[in-house]
């Protein structure tokens, strides 16, 4: 009888296992303050302004160029 193949034998962890593992990692995460995540809401919001006027202004810049040269009109 051949030997069993160690590649094709699949163990089977523990049951729950994966949420145990899991809660464990979470309790190692530095999780932040309250002024920590206001600060961080802060920057996204003037980052996504700042790239929204960029966006804004170069719609208003191109418009031109894509109406009348793209489509024709």
């Amino acid at each position: 009888m051949p030997a069993a193949d160690p590649a094709v034998v699949v163990e089977h962890p523990r049951r729950g296992g994966f949420i145990r593992e899991s809660v464990a990692e979470l309790k190692k995460v530095d999780w932040p303050n309250r002024a920590q995540v206001i600060q961080g809401t802060i920057v996204v919001i003037v980052a996504c302004v700042i790239v929204g006027a960029f966006l804004w202004g170069a719609d208003q810049i191109l418009r031109p160029f894509v109406r009348d040269v793209l489509l024709g009109q």
